[in-house]
């Protein structure tokens, strides 16, 4: 039986400026509606369309949790957090 898995991540701006943290529990389904442009919100206005950062969770009240304490990191810990895994600020698209 396959379990289902729950989806922190970060998307960017092309220029790396804006950053966009949310959840999911189907991360392809979200990063297609976000470089598709398919919701006019946050990431439409500002063209949020690069997945650079991405952590799985088997239960959704730790994707939560996790969530909410990205959202109120400051830019710099955002930013290191991102490098350390993605240097370059790749598009993380393909690797999903």
């Amino acid at each position: 039986m396959k379990t289902k898995l729950f989806f922190v991540y970060i998307m960017a701006s092309e220029n790396n400026r804006i950053l966009y943290v949310r959840i999911t529990n189907d991360i392809q389904r979200r990063v297609r509606e976000h470089q598709e442009h398919l919701n006019q919100g946050f990431n439409w206005k500002y063209n949020v369309s690069k997945l650079v950062y991405f952590e799985s969770f088997d239960f959704v009240e730790d994707a939560i949790l996790r969530e909410k304490q990205l959202k109120k990191w400051n830019r710099e810990w955002k930013d290191n957090l991102i490098k350390k895994s993605n240097p370059l600020w790749n598009d993380l698209t393909p690797t999903l």
